[in-house]
């Protein structure tokens, strides 16, 4: 292994505040198993770029059978912002010390229009960190779709064997192991450390 790609929320920034997963299913009226199931179902199509906010949002509606109002499709915009916007700073020193390292690095993420542009308005600094970066509402492929990986396996130049993809989702993890990639499935910044150690990979 010589190169990393990793993924985004999970393990370079953090899952969902629960706090305002919460204020979410308050403000939709709908009960929480109800919420959720509607939320994720449209969202591979979201995060691919097929879908933009205010049309992601009329899918759930239309799931929950119960279509929002153009008010509660601006609150649940911004709230799902808010939500997905806080990085986890250990995994990026643990990316920083790679790159100074001079590790070949990537960053493959399902992440829609919306949430991009927040990232790149708001944390500049942890995109910078990937020379290539694979934003599936910008490439038109999220995983574990292959193209998602082979887009990036693509621009970073390398052969599946070479790279290590680092995700917290068992199925991409899984989907990446398919097409000859080295996977680990992230639960800690010092399991990581251990694996990359392992994997003759420096990181400071």
């Amino acid at each position: 292994m010589r190169t990393v790609l990793f993924d985004m929320f999970g393990v370079v920034a953090m899952d969902q505040s629960p706090s305002v997963r919460e204020t979410m299913v308050d403000h939709s009226g709908h009960a929480s198993s109800d919420f959720w199931s509607a939320y994720w179902a449209p969202r591979q199509d979201y995060d691919r770029g097929d879908l933009d906010g205010p049309a992601y949002w009329r899918a759930v509606g239309e799931r929950l059978g119960s279509p929002f109002t153009p008010e509660q499709v601006e609150r649940l915009i911004a709230l799902d912002l808010e939500s997905w916007s806080r990085v986890d700073e250990d995994s990026v020193a643990l990316v920083r010390s790679l790159s100074d390292a001079g590790v070949p690095l990537g960053l493959l993420s399902n992440i829609p229009t919306e949430l991009a542009a927040r990232f790149e308005e708001r944390h500049r600094r942890v995109l910078d960190l990937f020379p290539v970066l694979g934003l599936s509402c910008r490439i038109g492929h999220a995983k574990p779709e292959a193209d998602a990986f082979h887009w990036c396996l693509e621009r970073l130049g390398t052969s599946p064997e070479e790279v290590l993809f680092v995700d917290d989702n068992t199925a991409n993890v899984a989907a990446a192991r398919e097409l000859g990639l080295h996977g680990h499935v992230f639960t800690s910044v010092p399991e990581l450390r251990r694996v990359l150690k392992e994997g003759g990979l420096t990181a400071g």
